[in-house]
């Protein structure tokens, strides 16, 4: 009956579902156990008319010009170029931290040699690593980045992963790095910018191909069985000998054999205001003294004019795993136990041809959205073209 099942209904999933369909008129059962497609890039208009992102702000970018006119196939692109504040002792200041951040904080004379040592030491323009900068040997440097590092990063840090800085991987901290440089831009890609019409549009252009057949609602388990030990697969209670692609939990696939693998979920608390607009950019960040990580203001994003506004307050904790609905596995949680036993499974799966492990969640690491989609153009080409 069908060719190929395909587990959830993410980049990932969708991408390879499109070009298997287009391009090699196979028949896809696509598999996707919450109600709706497009993963956690799912938005929708709230009653208010606000475009609404339901699993926390996504934001396109990409220097990969094939990635991003691959989507714009599916879409139309507004430009939006990102910018995010950080409440720093009662001011907010630009993130990643950059010279307008330190001329904003310290005093001119200090912030003048600051910035002369940061340029002579590292060149302008470049993104520093906190933890490298910590290592840097003029006590000046050291001392700043004592500050930016407790300010800034170990709170937040301590928030969103449950642990300390040095307990996560340095390619986490690495995302939030400090910038020498007045670019206020939180990222410097050379496309950005969101769908015209939202993420969830490009996802069902995406899907709109009669050789696609979208099972939502649905937990793989329920219809599909793999015996681990031997690979074999079952759908509806029927032997399948078709490709299996899998885009959900790694662990939870092979019946969790070599044990859990944690994640960090998120805790979205939603609110409509009747004013204009909430803040001055789309999203500011609270290290400090509050437990959400930031608010982001949904209308700055999508650039709508309304008389109301939305926002929303991000918690972090741990993922459960109990209520798909409520509970989403976000953010892989990188300490080297759960590298080594990601590495298991990995190697474990890799005796089963017919099964592709694909996405975050597949491949435990963190994906942002133009290289998932990169990644599952270059699985397509690689195993199936």
């Amino acid at each position: 009956m069908f060719d190929v099942v395909i587990v959830g209904a993410g980049f990932a999933g969708s991408v390879l579902a499109r070009q298997l369909a287009s391009q090699k008129d196979k028949q896809i059962l696509l598999i996707e156990k919450r109600r709706h497609i497009a993963g956690n890039c799912y938005d929708y208009f709230n009653k208010h008319g606000v475009l609404v992102h339901e699993y926390g702000p996504h934001l396109f970018h990409t220097s990969n010009k094939e990635v991003f006119h691959y989507l714009g196939q599916f879409t139309e692109w507004s430009e939006y170029q990102h910018r995010v504040l950080a409440v720093v002792d009662g001011q907010t200041v630009p993130l990643p931290f950059n010279l307008n951040a330190l001329e904003m904080l310290f005093p001119k004379s200090m912030a003048e040699s600051l910035e002369k040592k940061l340029i002579d030491h590292f060149g302008f323009g470049v993104k520093v690593p906190i933890l490298e900068l910590i290592k840097a040997d003029d006590p000046e440097l050291k001392e700043l980045a004592d500050f930016i590092y407790e300010k800034i990063f170990v709170n937040y840090t301590a928030k969103q992963w449950g642990c300390s800085p040095q307990d996560i991987a340095p390619e986490v901290m690495g995302r939030v790095p400090v910038f020498v440089s007045r670019d206020d831009r939180y990222f410097q890609d050379t496309y950005q910018a969101v769908p015209k019409d939202g993420y969830t549009k490009m996802f069902e252009n995406i899907l709109d191909h009669p050789n696609i057949h979208p099972l939502l609602n649905t937990d793989y388990k329920d219809v599909v069985s793999l015996d681990a030990d031997s690979g074999q697969l079952s759908l509806f209670d029927v032997p399948y000998t078709g490709e299996f692609i899998f885009t959900g939990m790694i662990d939870e696939l092979f019946d969790f054999r070599f044990g859990s693998l944690p994640y960090r979920s998120l805790d979205f608390q939603f609110e409509t205001l009747e004013q204009e607009y909430f803040q001055e950019v789309a999203t500011v960040n609270y290290p400090n003294n509050y437990d959400f990580t930031r608010i982001t203001e949904f209308k700055r994003i999508h650039n709508q004019q309304l008389k109301n506004t939305t926002i929303l307050r991000e918690y972090p904790r741990d993922y459960l795993g109990v209520d798909s609905e409520t509970d989403t596995p976000c953010y892989p949680v990188f300490k080297d136990e759960n590298i080594n036993r990601c590495k298991q499974y990995q190697d474990f799966a890799a005796q089963f041809a017919h099964i592709t492990l694909v996405g975050r969640l597949a491949e435990y690491r963190y994906y942002d959205m133009d290289d998932i989609v990169s990644r599952a153009l270059e699985v397509y080409q690689s195993k199936f073209a």
